[in-house]
C-alpha cells in the first residue's frame, strides 16, 4: 500500500481524492494538507487512515519536518497536489493575477516539499484553461496550448516550471489536466450550483442558447482518476480528464430542470455569449484509460439528484435552525 499527501484537501477535487482513497486498498496513510483555521476542514472524512496538517502553500517545509519527526521519511510514495490561491472570480483584475502568479510559487515549494519528504511521484492538477480557445473536435494531452486567461497561463507556467524540477529531482510528473466538474462542495457561483439553487427558489433560469458541446464528470469519478494516475502511473505522463461523453449543454440544463423541477420554464437565448466563447469542450481521456483502468461511472442525473437532495438537506436544516431561534 501507498502512503499519499494531497494539499487542498478541503477543495471540492481534494476532498474527493480522499474519499476515494479511504476506500482504496492501494492507499494506506492520507496526510491532508489543510490552511490555518480553514473553515471547510468538514469536508475531510473522519478515518484511521487520514492525518490532518495545517500550512500554508509557501510555508511546505512545515511537511518535511512533520514528516521527519514522527519517522516516516520516505515513506509516502505520492504528492498530489491542488492548493492554489483562493480567488473568489475568474476576474482577470491586477489582484486577482498578482494571486494567480503567487500560486506559481507555491506550486514550486510543493515539489520541494515532496523532494524533501522522499516522494517518488508528484501529481499536478491543472485545467482546460491552459489549451485557450479551441474548438476541435477533441482535445489531446498533445493539443497545443495557447492559454488567453491568467488562470490557464498561470497554470500552465506552474506546470512548466515544476515538471523541470521534477525531472532535476528525479520524481516522475504527472500533470492532470481537468475539464468541467460538478458535485459536493462545487463552487457557489458554478453554472450547475446557480441552476440547481434557482430552480429550488422557482426563480426565471436564463440561459444563452446553450448550443456548446461539454463534457461534465462528477467529482467523485475525477477524484478516482486522479488518484489512480498517481498509484499506477509510473513516469512523466500528461491526462486530460473528462467523462468522455459529449452533449450539447442545453441536454445538461434540461437534465438539472428534470431531475430538481420538472415544471421551470427554461428561457433559452434570452442570454447572449460572451465574447470569443469556446464552443467545444471534450476532452480526449482515452490515455488515461488505458494507463490506469480507470472508467467513470456516475450518470449525469444521478450526480444531479445527489446535489439536489444536499440543498434540501441544508434547507431543512436551515429552516430548522431559524424555527428555534
Amino acid at each position: 500500500m501507498a502512503n499519499i499527501i494531497v494539499t487542498g484537501a478541503t477543495s471540492m477535487i481534494g476532498a474527493a481524492i480522499i474519499q476515494e482513497a479511504i476506500k482504496s486498498k492501494e492507499v494506506g496513510e492520507i496526510l491532508a494538507v489543510v490552511r490555518p483555521n480553514t473553515e471547510k476542514a468538514g469536508r475531510i472524512p473522519h478515518s484511521d487512515k487520514i492525518q490532518i496538517i495545517e500550512a500554508e502553500f509557501h510555508d511546505y517545509e512545515k511537511l518535511s519536518e512533520y514528516v521527519n519527526s514522527r519517522g516516516k521519511a520516505n515513506s509516502y510514495e505520492v504528492f498530489y497536489h491542488l492548493a492554489w490561491s483562493r480567488t473568489p472570480t475568474y476576474q482577470e483584475s491586477y489582484s486577482d493575477m498578482l494571486l494567480k502568479c503567487d500560486s506559481i510559487a507555491g506550486v514550486l515549494s510543493a515539489v520541494k516539499a515532496a523532494k524533501d519528504i522522499g516522494c517518488k511521484k508528484f501529481v499536478y492538477t491543472g485545467g482546460q484553461a491552459e489549451y485557450g480557445i479551441i474548438n476541435d473536435d477533441y482535445i489531446r494531452p498533445d493539443t497545443p496550448c495557447d492559454p488567453v486567461r491568467a488562470d490557464g497561463i498561470a497554470h500552465l507556467a506552474a506546470g512548466k516550471m515544476a515538471k523541470i524540477l521534477c525531472s532535476q529531482f528525479g520524481i516522475p510528473f504527472i500533470w492532470v489536466r481537468i475539464f468541467s466538474v460538478y458535485g459536493a462542495n462545487d463552487r457557489p457561483d458554478s453554472m450547475i450550483s446557480v441552476t440547481v439553487k434557482k430552480m429550488m427558489n422557482h426563480e426565471p433560469c436564463k440561459f444563452t442558447k446553450a448550443e456548446q458541446i461539454w463534457d461534465y464528470l462528477n467529482a467523485k469519478d475525477l477524484g478516482e482518476a486522479i488518484l489512480l494516475s498517481g498509484l499506477r502511473v509510473k513516469e512523466d505522463k500528461v491526462y486530460c480528464v473528462g467523462s468522455g461523453e459529449a452533449r450539447p449543454l442545453r441536454e445538461y440544463i434540461e437534465i438539472i430542470r428534470d431531475v430538481v423541477s420538472p415544471e421551470t420554464d427554461l428561457k433559452f437565448g434570452e442570454l447572449p455569449y460572451p465574447e470569443n466563447p469556446v464552443m467545444r469542450l471534450c476532452p480526449d481521456i482515452s490515455d488515461i484509460v488505458r494507463d490506469t483502468g480507470w472508467k467513470p461511472h456516475t450518470a449525469f442525473a444521478d450526480g444531479i439528484r445527489e446535489i439536489y437532495e444536499q440543498e434540501r438537506r441544508n434547507y431543512d436544516e436551515a429552516l430548522t435552525c431559524s424555527e428555534r431561534n
